[in-house]
């Protein structure tokens, strides 16, 4: 059996993987910098009320959170091995800004394709704030409890059921990206 088709693979993999996870901000001046933050700022606000129209117990949620992280767009991409990265504002509870962040994660396994998609955390407690800020890159997965709210699950959190330190919300999905496989997200504090 021949390895090149892995090698292949392999290589165009890296690839994906060092392209979604360009996450940083490739300008020197400061003032390109805060156009850069400017931009990011509205697309999240677009994101999160797009958010809020179509799943309404995001926003009861949010109404009660210590912040809520978005991520107005989170390109996903990979064959086997593949990587997804994106950045992000933190809103504290009176919608001002808190924050930037950049989003990454490397996948593996039975996968292929490309897709973008909008996601949101909502974190309920001061503590998972603190824990975003203080932590040398969060993991989802390590730290605050995070449940990933899908339809079925958004329909019933509300704010007397809701018990979990942070509820993920991935909504707005556009492309293709088929399989299986096995990621964790790690988010990190951009400069501000």
């Amino acid at each position: 059996m021949s390895l090149k088709p892995l090698r292949i693979a392999a290589l165009m993999s890296a690839m994906l993987v060092a392209a979604c996870s360009t996450t940083g901000f490739t300008t020197s001046s400061a003032s390109s910098e805060a156009a850069s933050h400017a931009q990011l700022v509205r697309e999240a606000r677009v994101a999160l009320n797009n958010l809020y129209a179509t799943t309404p117990s995001a926003r009861n949620l949010s109404a009660n959170a210590a912040g809520v992280l978005i991520f107005p767009s989170i390109v996903k991409a990979g064959f086997l091995l593949g990587g997804s990265g994106g950045r992000g504002v933190l809103f504290g509870p009176d919608g001002s800004v808190k924050g930037y962040y950049s989003a990454g994660a490397v996948s593996w396994g039975l996968q292929a394709g490309a897709q973008s998609f909008s996601e949101a955390m909502v974190l309920m407690t001061p503590d998972a704030v603190q824990n975003l800020d203080t932590a040398d890159g969060w993991s989802v997965g390590v730290g605050p409890s995070v449940v990933v709210a899908d339809e079925g699950i958004a329909r019933d959190v509300t704010t007397t059921t809701a018990r979990s330190d942070v509820y993920a919300f991935i909504y707005g999905q556009s492309g293709l990206m088929a399989g299986l496989g096995v990621q964790g997200q790690k988010i990190t504090r951009l400069s501000n």
